[in-house]
């Protein structure tokens, strides 16, 4: 009797099962609404008349659209004193002056030192170096200073120039 008197409550874990149920049908109709028009794909797919092809008298004589970088880096070593941009400048002319006349997209230089920010330090000494050996090939390119542990006085750098 004591059940009798406490009377029917409400408990949410009853809607469960109708909740998931109005998600499923949601989920269903969305999918359905998602789906192209089959009565259209198969005018679309009916063959039509090829396109008639002339080939241009000429081969364009330069090329066309945005230029490229090289994937494979020119990597050079330089071994100079901080300070002697004098030496820099000249390793890095010997160094890349087979590529004059080619334009540098960026260059990673890994200077390297005991210390981080002398490494990235004797790294921004090396690409402003980079700009006087060699104005036309370096003024544009973007350059990154980067720390490499070891004793002072070196750098190697990689360096991506555009394809031709």
């Amino acid at each position: 009797m004591s059940s009798l008197k406490r009377g029917f409550r409400f408990a949410p874990l009853h809607l469960a099962g109708w909740l998931f149920a109005d998600m499923l049908l949601v989920l269903a109709l969305v999918s359905m609404g998602d789906r192209g028009d089959p009565l259209a794909a198969q005018a679309d797919a009916r063959p039509s008349k090829p396109a008639v092809v002339k080939p241009s008298p000429e081969p364009s004589p330069t090329p066309t659209g945005p230029r490229s970088v090289a994937r494979k880096p020119v990597k050079v070593r330089l071994t100079a004193a901080v300070g002697d941009t004098t030496r820099m400048v000249e390793q890095l002319r010997t160094a890349t002056a087979r590529y004059e006349g080619r334009e540098a997209a960026f260059v990673l230089t890994f200077g390297q030192a005991p210390e981080p920010g002398d490494g990235q330090a004797y790294a921004r000494e090396v690409n402003k170096a980079l700009r006087k050996a060699w104005p036309d090939m370096f003024t544009d390119a973007t350059t990154r200073d980067f720390w490499n542990g070891g004793p002072s006085g070196s750098a190697d750098l990689e360096i991506y120039f555009y394809t031709r």
